[in-house]
């Protein structure tokens, strides 16, 4: 071999690489390496596919020279990583009028005539670029043969070429070029390669696979695609090459013995030993499950080509722990080939990958998982299919927190507005349900209660479908779904992610519901309690609006000491969950007016339940409207202008923290005072809480402690976080809002626009999805500075929805943040994100992760 020659020849010894000549030519070296029974390969380097899509010419009768005489070839593409495809694979390079004579005289004249009918219906489609109507696949006669030649000659204005070199030269070229096309390079991108991904070529000896004696081509593999468990599967197809046997299933043999029909094993028992001793090789030697092409000449068996096994998620984990605890692999490896972003496929029911899908709406995947059920367009209809236990999909055209009950009872929900913070996202990944949002191309009519798309179609109330949250996706019917998958594979992988990360994980919880969720997810500890969530079940919601409606501090008084009792059991189904783990709870935070209606029917309902008149009512929702209620009266602002509902709340902490502790459990409860913006609104608030706290230790006669925070959501927060740390225990970060006020963007509008941002390189990504590590992110490094410098132990977190974003965690962890808290089912991705961070990163500064002790000892009477 020529050392500048424009190929090399597959061997032991020689010098080959995956990014010089791509993963298909790698590993048919490492199966040559495990002396596998391989056909003669050579392999075109990236930059000689490249030359040749620029239209170098290089002479292939070299090339051809290294197989011998009458020798076919297959030519395939060899990217850097198999999921970016390629070009279809050419087989049977190299036949011609001659070789049909030769080769009839081996393996008979049908088969020969089979081979060249192959060659030259996918040479004129492929190479030629004729029309595929005029080459459709035949019975292989004699005439069809004729006709196909007549044909491409009547099409091309020239015979079919007869050298095989040449035909070789126009495939190498044919191939490049493609590519090299756009629409081959967009088709990749699409998958995660790089804009300028180099293409390798394989070119092999064919294994003809056809003949009187028994031959054919198959696929084998050793495990489950679907469920990483030990299974025998695949297809052998007799007289056939490639993956005909996976195209032509119905006339497919199955490989190990099956009651449901002839197998390969029956058929050719030394072969199918063989695959089966290769399977064990390859999964030693690559240390990996791999897939297995072969094909069978006069029963001569030809491992042509192995590549990873295709795996759902639910299978990947079970590969991954299974070749660890055999010691094929480590405990590191396994935990890096899980991608942490395919997690939530293993926490809900998903669409079978092999469903059919009949989609009627796009939009974001906002929560992961699938559900199927009726079409209902009001939480009140939710309600009333929960009720006949009828499972349902909430279609709005965005939620509010009076849709709460309604996305509780649903079992997905759908909005035609919205993002990835947007209020139904954020609430239906805290519930695990699966949600859409931003389906901008469907019309709803709430009036008529239908759904119509954008093809036409007008699916009304009732009408069965299925939500894709995963993908995104609504699709008409009920396509077959996968139920979760948290098998001991999993729990054992998440054990040893939990050993390698380095920063906590908390869940964000807001019910015992969330917290059971948390604890099965084996969460640190809550790192945001949203109290606000637990005031919309009906008996609460009645007293919420008597207290609204109280003209003084002791009616409001009054009516919460009726909600004091139901708080008080919140907190200890809460402390009791956790088991001694830490529970931050934010104190109340909307403002009131969401807790009222905004319907005719609504607003007399509740004139009718207060015993007022319509108009008293009317007035007080008109009192309490707002220009911009975001940033109105809400958080700390109404915890100073009506102290009565933090007392409460508080109070409620401190007898929970109590009555929990006598049993015997160790409770420090955190309280998080939101919207902070001044160290004076915490001072005043601190006061209260400190006297509320003091006289439940006196009534109780014992003593607690508890911690005191922020949740820093203004930038004015994060500028005075110094101030502010003097007087608390820690900042948590509410990103959420964060983002929104530094930016200046509604969280809940910006998807109208954000796809054309991101796309235009305005922002790299969506940064209520990403956090945003230039803007936002120095507004965190500045907050942890200016707190960390009057206080070193303080405790640092994120608690938005950010919190279960890998980027964002990577962020977090360089930034040396106590920890993250993400939605429950979230979870499992942020042990697993910050456990490949701790493995590829170089180790960070730790910081303390417990809480202020002083803090503690000077709250806690002692």
């Amino acid at each position: 071999m020529q050392k500048n020659a424009p190929f090399t020849e597959i061997t032991r010894t020689v010098d080959l690489s995956a990014e010089t000549h791509g993963q298909r030519a790698k590993c048919i070296q490492r199966l040559i390496r495990l002396d596998m029974p391989v056909p003669h390969t050579v392999a075109l380097s990236f930059e000689t596919v490249h030359g040749i899509a620029a239209g170098q010419v290089i002479d292939t009768r070299p090339l051809l020279g290294s197989f011998g005489a009458d020798s076919l070839v297959s030519v395939r593409p060899s990217p850097a990583m198999q999921e970016w495809g390629g070009p279809t694979a050419m087989l049977d390079v190299g036949m011609n009028d001659t070789m049909l004579l030769t080769l009839s005289e081996t393996i008979g004249a049908e088969a020969a005539r089979a081979l060249y009918l192959r060659f030259v219906q996918a040479y004129a489609v492929e190479v030629a670029r004729l029309d595929p109507e005029l080459f459709e696949p035949t019975e292989p006669t004699r005439d069809a043969l004729v006709q196909s030649l007549e044909i491409y000659e009547e099409e091309m204005d020239e015979p079919f070429p007869q050298d095989p070199a040449n035909q070789l030269a126009a495939v190498l070229k044919s191939m490049a070029r493609a590519w090299e096309g756009t629409s081959a390079r967009l088709l990749r991108q699409a998958k995660g390669a790089p804009p300028d991904a180099g293409l390798g070529l394989v070119v092999q000896r064919m294994a003809l696979g056809m003949g009187a004696a028994e031959s054919g081509s198959g696929v084998i593999q050793f495990v489950s695609s679907e469920t990483g468990l030990a299974q025998i599967t695949g297809r052998y197809l007799s007289q056939s090459q490639g993956r005909d046997a996976l195209a032509r299933r119905a006339e497919a043999l199955y490989l190990s013995r099956d009651s449901r029909g002839p197998s390969l094993e029956d058929a050719c028992p030394e072969a199918f030993a063989e695959l089966r001793a290769f399977g064990d090789v390859l999964r030693t030697g690559l240390r990996e499950e791999m897939q297995i092409e072969f094909a069978l000449d006069a029963g001569k068996l030809s491992v042509l080509d192995a590549v990873r096994v295709p795996r759902a998620p639910r299978a990947a984990v079970r590969i991954a722990v299974a070749l660890a605890e055999s010691g094929v692999i480590s405990k590191e490896d396994a935990i890096l080939r899980i991608e942490p972003r395919t997690l939530p496929e293993l926490l809900h029911r998903q669409v079978a990958f092999d469903a059919q899908r009949d989609p009627i709406a796009k939009g974001m995947a906002a929560s992961p998982g699938a559900a199927t059920g009726q079409l209902v367009f009001s939480a009140t209809a939710a309600q009333a299919c929960a009720a006949q236990e009828t499972p349902c999909i909430l279609v709005r055209p965005e939620t509010s927190p009076e849709d709460i009950r309604g996305m509780h009872a649903a079992s997905g929900v759908l909005t035609e507005k919205g993002g990835m913070t947007s209020h139904a996202a954020v609430i239906a990944r805290g519930l695990g349900k699966p949600c859409v949002v931003g389906t901008r191309d469907i019309t709803l009519d709430l009036r008529a209660k239908t759904l119509t798309t954008r093809d036409g179609r007008v699916f009304a109330e009732g009408d069965t479908v299925t939500l894709d949250g995963t993908a995104g996706a609504c699709l008409a019917g009920a396509p077959r779904l996968m139920e979760p998958a948290l098998d001991g594979s999993f729990r054992t992988l998440m054990a040893w992610a939990d050993q390698a990360r380095d920063i906590g994980i908390r869940a964000n919880a807001d019910t015992p519901a969330d917290a059971e969720t948390a604890r099965r997810f084996d969460a640190e500890g809550i790192g945001l309690c949203r109290t606000e969530h637990m005031f919309f079940d009906e008996d609460r919601l009645t007293v919420m609006h008597e207290m609204i409606f109280a003209e003084t501090g002791e009616a409001r008084g009054a009516a919460l000491e009726r909600l004091l009792p139901m708080q008080r059991e919140d907190f200890v189904d809460l402390f009791e969950i956790m088991r001694g783990k830490p529970v931050c709870i934010r104190l109340f935070d909307p403002p009131l007016h969401e807790f009222l209606p905004t319907s005719r029917e609504g607003i007399w309902n509740l004139a009718e339940a207060l015993d007022l008149p319509v108009s008293t009512v009317t007035h007080r929702i008109e009192a309490l409207s707002e220009y911009n209620p975001m940033l109105g009266m809400r958080g700390v602002r109404l915890g100073i202008a009506i102290p009565e509902i933090y007392e409460m709340q508080a109070r409620a902490i401190f007898e929970a923290t109590v009555d929990v502790s006598l049993k015997g459990a160790i409770v420090t409860p955190e309280i998080m005072l939101p919207l902070v913006s001044a160290r004076r609104e915490v001072e005043l608030l601190k006061t209260n809480i400190d006297a509320v706290a003091a006289a439940v230790r006196n009534e109780r006669g014992t003593r607690f402690g508890f911690r005191l925070g922020v949740m820093v959501e203004t930038p004015r927060a994060a500028l005075k976080a110094g101030e502010i740390a003097e007087i608390t225990d820690f900042l948590s970060f509410g990103t959420n809002d964060l983002t929104q006020m530094t930016y200046g963007l509604s969280r809940d509008d910006a998807g109208r626009f954000m796809g054309t941002y991101v796309q235009q390189g305005v922002f790299a990504e969506d940064p209520f999805h990403t956090l945003d590590a230039d803007g936002v992110g120095e507004l965190l490094n500045i907050a942890a500075e200016r707190g960390r410098a009057v206080k070193p132990d303080l405790t640092l977190s994120i608690c938005g929805e950010h919190g279960g974003d890998p980027d964002s965690i990577d962020f977090c962890r360089k930034a040396g943040f106590s920890y993250v808290s993400c939605s429950p089912f979230r979870v499992p991705v942020a042990r697993m994100a910050a456990a490949h961070l701790a493995l590829t990163d170089a180790p960070v500064e730790k910081k303390p992760r417990r809480f202020n002790l002083l803090g503690r000892v000077l709250r806690s009477g002692s």
